[in-house]
């Protein structure tokens, strides 16, 4: 009698402990909404494993009904956990887009944003997936007030290019979002780039350090090319760098920028 006592205290005590598990886990299942106007977007973050979010789903609301409920694919996107929603018009056509913005886990890489923009011929929302790279995420900003938002961020594909990561500099890269698409409307601020290439060359004169130099001349001379002024870019670096693989640099450099597009 004694013996099966203590069996029924094991076996309460095991289904207790996986009555506990099992609330934590239903607990971990956060839900996030975000709305503007008639449309409510909920993300469903489903079940925790280590670090990364099991199983996300999301759901889309107009005017009370519910026109999409589905998984978040990740096939397009690498999916660990969300980290941003957002439901903004973002091309001022008085319909809303839903952002959502995902980490794919790893030290710094990488971040994208899912689109979603509603079809009212098919009534149907589809998404596009930009994958915004390393790092923190962009800021949404109306440069010229104009009404229309920009994608302010940096141009990643620099990230590893000629420094370390910590040693990386970036160009200034500016995105805009219109009917379903992402365009690279950089070029058509030249006061922003020119600003931001005053602040990489400031960086450039009090650095200290050659594990950065060129991570920062690099960006710097991106932000001159988009500026439609690379030839005084190249010519203020080959006043200011004299190492020993000035040579390799620069042209591993100009090979970079016309594989990037910056030199056209």
């Amino acid at each position: 009698m004694k013996s099966r006592s203590i069996f029924n205290a094991a076996v309460s005590l095991a289904v207790l402990a996986a009555s506990s598990l099992f609330l934590a886990e239903v607990a971990q299942a956060e839900t996030k909404s975000a709305e503007s106007g008639n449309v409510k977007a909920e993300v469903s973050l489903g079940s925790r494993n280590g670090l990364c979010w099991q199983n996300p789903r999301l759901r889309l609301v107009r005017n009370g009904q519910t026109v999409l409920n589905e998984d978040i694919s990740k096939k397009e996107i690498g999916y660990c956990w969300l980290l941003g929603l957002q439901v903004r018009d973002l091309d001022k056509d008085n319909e809303p887009e839903i952002i959502l913005d995902v980490f794919s886990g790893g030290a710094h890489c990488c971040t994208s944003s899912l689109i979603y923009r509603y079809n009212a011929r098919t009534q149907k929302y589809a998404a596009i997936a930009h994958r915004w790279g390393n790092g923190v995420s962009y800021s949404i900003e109306d440069i010229n007030r104009d009404g229309t938002v920009e994608f302010v961020f940096r141009d990643d594909r620099f990230a590893y290019k000629f420094a370390s990561f910590a040693g990386s500099y970036y160009p200034l890269q500016i995105w805009r979002y219109s009917q379903g698409k992402m365009t690279d409307v950089t070029r058509r601020y030249p006061q922003a780039v020119k600003n931001h290439a005053v602040q990489l060359w400031q960086k450039y004169i009090t650095t200290k350090t050659q594990i950065e130099e060129k991570g920062i001349l690099a960006a710097y001379l991106a932000d001159k090319y988009s500026l439609g002024e690379g030839e005084d870019g190249w010519r203020r670096l080959r006043e200011v760098y004299r190492e020993s693989d000035r040579q390799k640099f620069f042209s591993d450099l100009r090979k970079f920028l016309q594989e990037t597009g910056y030199i056209r």
